[in-house]
């Protein structure tokens, strides 16, 4: 019989063999991978198994056929029939019973016994069967599978490195009760705030060194640069991180599908650094900025930079911060505490008493902390502020209470 020689490609995969069940007394097993030219599992197709004998007639062989089994997604199959010696025919889903795209000859399949035969098209001889143009079809295919290997190496090896980025940020967050593990609940606040920043370093550190590794394996993702900037932004290496969230902003934007998250966190990162070195227009105009990219973050944006600002010491912008956040988000507790803290600097003494006297909007801001959250991490030290204050300048609270201990005239 004639042998119609057909290429096909298909895709790139790999599959272990599956587990196959005990066989009868008088049948065998027969399994294996269907391979194409390409080198590359065939993912469709069918491979019958043909008994032949001889002769019926001048120059003819009959065959039967006696199983056929489907070749599945990883280029397996597998099957069961009566032992004896058989042709192996593989034929891709179009091809009619006339045609074969390849076939092994003389396979013996052993009752008890389970036979491994792989269907391998990626051989020497049946590529020198091919036509030119399939033989070329065929090259520039492995050379596209080449290159797609590599590529998906590289994928694979970023995969990788994120996933211990995103490890080692969460451990960042966890430094100070890691630093209470290691040193013990008595270690002094020195030592303690010591071995929470040595954490930090090395985490920052061993991110920026994946990053920087990554980005120029793949310099056009986005999110390496991102990871970089927030490592570098960590390590107070604040111009390079400048240098690379302007890079993530710009790359983003310049995508089919620019990502609102993507932007907002990065103009973020920007006004963390502007607030850090004390660019207040700079950092108000980043956190405006974020929260036009990616409008449900503003509530969070306007919180980062109350409290950013606030660690650098800049009450009045924190203060102005927090108001913005406030009116974003007005349920949540934080900004108002941060609002009173930020206010609570330009607290006045009274030359009568010498105690404290609030500035306006402090003590509703606290007020409104303790509404939102009575049990919060904050909540002892605003009573205690709002208990002298009480006891000492009622007009703080926006009224002046009657003295009921003077006479009416």
């Amino acid at each position: 019989m004639k042998r119609n020689l057909s290429l096909w490609l298909g895709l790139l995969a790999f599959a272990l063999s599956p587990m196959l069940a005990q066989t009868s007394a008088t049948t065998g097993k027969i399994h294996g991978h269907v391979i194409n030219p390409s080198g590359a599992p065939e993912t469709k197709g069918t491979v019958t198994v043909v008994l032949i004998t001889k002769p019926v007639g001048p120059g003819s062989d009959k065959l039967t056929d006696i199983a056929t089994f489907t070749v599945n997604a990883n280029g397996e199959y597998s099957g069961e029939v009566e032992h004896g010696i058989y042709k192996l025919v593989f034929r891709t889903p179009e091809m009619t019973r006339d045609r074969e795209a390849d076939h092994i000859d003389s396979v013996h399949i052993v009752a008890g016994q389970d036979l491994v035969q792989d269907i391998d098209m990626s051989r020497k001889e049946y590529i020198d069967l091919l036509p030119a143009d399939q033989k070329k079809q065929l090259e520039e295919l492995k050379k596209h599978n080449a290159e797609a290997f590599k590529a998906n190496a590289v994928i694979k090896n970023l995969n990788a490195d994120l996933k211990t980025c995103d490890q080692d940020f969460k451990d960042v967050d966890a430094a100070h009760q890691s630093a209470v593990q290691i040193l013990g609940a008595t270690a002094s606040r020195a030592d303690l705030e010591a071995k929470e920043a040595e954490i930090k370093t090395a985490k920052y550190t061993e991110v920026e060194t994946l990053m920087l590794r990554d980005t120029a394996a793949k310099p056009d993702a986005s999110v390496l640069w991102d990871q970089l900037a927030q490592a570098q932004l960590g390590l107070k290496k604040y111009d390079e991180a400048e240098v690379n969230y302007k890079k993530v902003i710009e790359m983003d934007a310049a995508s089919k599908k620019p990502n609102p998250q993507v932007q907002g966190a990065a103009y973020s990162g920007l006004g963390e650094i502007y607030a850090r070195t004390g660019k207040v227009p700079e950092a108000n105009a980043a956190y405006n900025s974020a929260a036009q990219a990616n409008p449900p973050g503003t509530a969070n944006y306007m919180k980062n930079e109350a409290v950013i600002f606030s660690n650098a010491g800049n009450s009045d912008a924190s203060a102005a911060a927090a108001d913005e956040a406030i009116k974003a988000d007005p349920t949540k507790a934080l900004p108002y505490y941060l609002k009173g803290q930020g206010l609570i600097q330009k607290a006045s003494i009274d030359p009568a008493s010498g105690k404290m006297i609030l500035p306006p909007g402090c003590a509703e801001a606290y007020q409104k902390y303790l509404q939102l959250d009575p049990t919060g991490p904050y909540a002892a030290d605003v009573k205690a502020v709002l208990a002298e204050a009480l006891q000492t300048h009622n007009t703080a609270f926006g009224t002046d209470k009657p003295d009921k201990t003077k006479k009416k005239k």
